[in-house]
């Protein structure tokens, strides 16, 4: 379910990350960058932690 979750914070994170780049905003374009690279590392964490408890 985690990586669910991570999986669609990825989705808008790149959808925030085009629509900055659209607009020319680095700001926004930056924001979603983190948001891309927090959400792939929860994900990744979220499925390491899963394999370990089986």
């Amino acid at each position: 379910m985690r990586w669910l979750v991570s999986l669609l914070v990825v989705a808008l994170g790149v959808a925030v990350f085009v629509l900055g780049g659209a607009d020319d905003s680095p700001g926004l374009q930056g924001i979603g960058a983190v948001l891309v690279a927090g959400a792939t590392i929860l994900c990744i964490r979220a499925v390491r932690l899963d394999r370990r408890r089986r």
